[in-house]
């Protein structure tokens, strides 16, 4: 195998093992730890300037590399295994269902979905509005068209709000005569007989 592939092939490797560590607090939170996020990007880091220079990786620099990656690998299956351990029999019995690993999957799913959506919504802001000149002829700022109502259906808008006015002022006009017309009608009141009213004097 040549030292290029071989270096490819491990760059390749730390890629993963980098991207699997990344992963961990949202696929297996009971083996993860509070840096393991940092450890990850230092592995994604070596794999990527592994695959990137494996062209100048010739003779003692790729030894150098083959030891480093028999390193990594040690002492990440020690830590495995002592994390292994940490935990309880249910712990592990639960890591060992195939439901935990579903549940960890949708988490990981809405996640990803969730951080696509936002991704969208910042570039859809970011984006430049078009200019006056782009915009077509008759449309404001938003974008909406103003469009002119037909003649027809601006006459007879008109008509009816004409006859609502001369229908409510032929109702008010026809109120005020009915209110009018008892005070007409009503008798004037009659004076009383003074004749009647004056008594008898004690001459007669």
């Amino acid at each position: 195998m040549e030292p290029a592939m071989l270096a490819t092939l491990a760059g390749d490797l730390c890629l993963v093992l980098g991207l699997a560590v990344l992963l961990l607090p949202l696929l297996v939170t009971e083996l993860s730890r509070p840096r393991d996020g940092v450890w990850g990007a230092v592995v994604l880091l070596l794999g990527l300037v592994l695959v990137t220079s494996s062209d100048r990786l010739r003779g003692a620099p790729m030894l150098a590399v083959v030891c480093a990656g028999l390193l990594i690998s040690r002492l990440g299956s020690e830590v495995a295994q002592s994390r292994w351990q940490q935990l309880s029999p249910e712990e592990q019995q639960r890591l060992k269902s195939t439901e935990r690993w579903s549940t960890s999957l949708q988490q990981l799913s809405a996640t990803l979905n969730a951080l696509l959506s936002n991704t969208g919504q910042a570039l859809g802001s970011l984006k430049p509005k078009a200019p006056a000149a782009d915009r077509p002829e008759g449309s404001s700022r938003t974008g909406k068209r103003w469009v002119r109502p037909e003649p027809q259906a601006a006459d007879a808008q008109d008509a009816k709000a004409e006859a609502a006015k001369s229908e409510a002022v032929s109702e008010a006009v026809s109120e005020a005569v009915n209110a009018e017309a008892p005070e007409q009608e009503a008798p004037e009141p009659t004076a009383p007989d003074q004749e009647a009213a004056t008594p008898p004097s004690e001459d007669g």
